[in-house]
């Protein structure tokens, strides 16, 4: 089930050269090449070994209401992890780029936390656990605002908090009756603070929002009901597209692991040591990820994995340990919840054998390049 829709899209007509920069235009390449942190060595191993390990799990299934996620190679998968002082190791098809989908929820939420401030935000949107599906019309009693920003419903009341009022339009795809300047201004705005939070620049693949958009029925329904109670101010179609915009950057799972990390960093990116967002805004976001995060999943993840995290439609799990180390998983099979069938697993093996649970009382992971699981 995808984070984005219920629904099933008719083949877009987009271009495939609707694939922009918050730079430079230029040719964007299926495969990104690996930085030369390290795989060869001992935690690059054990990552490796965990891959083999669960890709012999082949249930679920990929996302295939979305023309491009349809496309996937369903034996595709990906580990990586970043420490908090920017030690990086990976393993598996750790190039491959993939639409970020519902882990950017996650980090729109800061954005929004430090655009507006605290009080703001949480009169559009809740902390609650929904206890539903993520595309569930989950909404408050009384104030109709959804229950948290993890699921759709949060999502698309967060996206037009942002201030993109300083931001170039162009930036932020073409123009479109429902893609407006201010829903332009607002994407670029979140193409640059992802980009900031992933210490490059990224992209995002506008073909793959349109096919989505294309049958966004169950997101504008979503959207017109937080228009009748208010939490939305703006047209309904609008919220939608700038949040399937925002869905569609492109990343690798590299990417987020340092993505991740700079949440375990307290906002600030480990490798370009650069602000992406506040400590405070860091913190309310690891806390409502650690509650919400995996949706309808996320109290058993909490209680079997121990770590804060969120998940993509198109495979990735980001998860992060505060002050240690960002994780992130990229296996494109989904189980029932939304979730990586593979990605939950090479998690659940990580948390027992690296005693990452929050609730543990066990000896903590401690720095990532000197860790050896066959040591103690």
């Amino acid at each position: 089930m995808s984070q984005s829709d219920s629904q099933q899209p008719q083949q877009s007509q987009a271009e495939p050269t609707d694939v922009i920069e918050t730079a430079a235009h230029q040719p964007h390449p299926e495969e990104i090449d690996a930085p030369e942190d390290v795989h060869d060595d001992a935690m690059g191993t054990y990552l490796a070994e965990i891959l083999e390990h669960t890709a012999a799990d082949t249930s679920g299934a990929v996302a295939d209401y979305i023309p491009q996620l349809r496309a996937v190679d369903p034996g595709l998968h990906a580990l990586a992890v970043t420490t908090a002082d920017g030690v990086s190791h990976s393993a598996g098809d750790d190039g491959h780029q993939f639409t970020i989908q519902s882990i950017s929820k996650a980090f729109v939420y800061a954005m929004a936390v430090d655009d507006l401030g605290l009080d703001q935000v949480i009169t559009a949107v809740g902390m609650e656990p929904s206890g539903e599906a993520f595309n569930e019309m989950s909404l408050e009693g009384g104030t109709g605002r959804p229950l948290n920003p993890m699921i759709n419903a949060g999502a698309i009341a967060v996206h037009p908090l942002l201030d993109g009022s300083e931001h170039d339009p162009m930036a932020g795809g073409r123009e479109h009756h429902t893609r407006t300047e201010a829903v332009r201004r607002r994407t670029a705005r979140i193409v640059e603070g992802l980009s900031c939070f992933a210490g490059r620049e990224l992209t995002v693949d506008f073909a793959s929002a349109d096919s989505e958009y294309d049958s966004a029925h169950r997101n504008l329904a979503i959207a017109h009901m937080l228009r009748i109670h208010e939490i939305i101010t703006g047209e309904p179609a609008e919220a939608v597209r700038g949040y399937l915009d925002q869905c569609s950057v492109l990343v690798t799972v590299k990417d987020i692991a340092l993505m991740a990390a700079t949440l375990a960093n307290n906002g600030v990116n480990p490798v370009t040591l650069e602000r992406a967002c506040s400590q405070e805004a860091a913190r309310l976001t690891l806390s409502v990820m650690a509650t919400c995060g995996m949706y309808d999943a996320s109290g058993r993840w909490l209680a079997r994995i121990g770590i804060p995290a969120k998940s993509g439609v198109s495979g990735g799990i980001i998860g992060v340990l505060p002050g240690q180390v960002g994780i992130a998983s990229f296996a494109p099979r989904l189980d029932g919840a939304g979730n990586s069938v593979q990605g939950v697993e090479m998690f659940e093996k990580l948390s027992s054998e690296m005693g990452m649970h929050l609730m543990s009382n066990e000896p903590r992971f401690g720095a990532v390049e000197e860790a050896d699981p066959e040591e103690d």
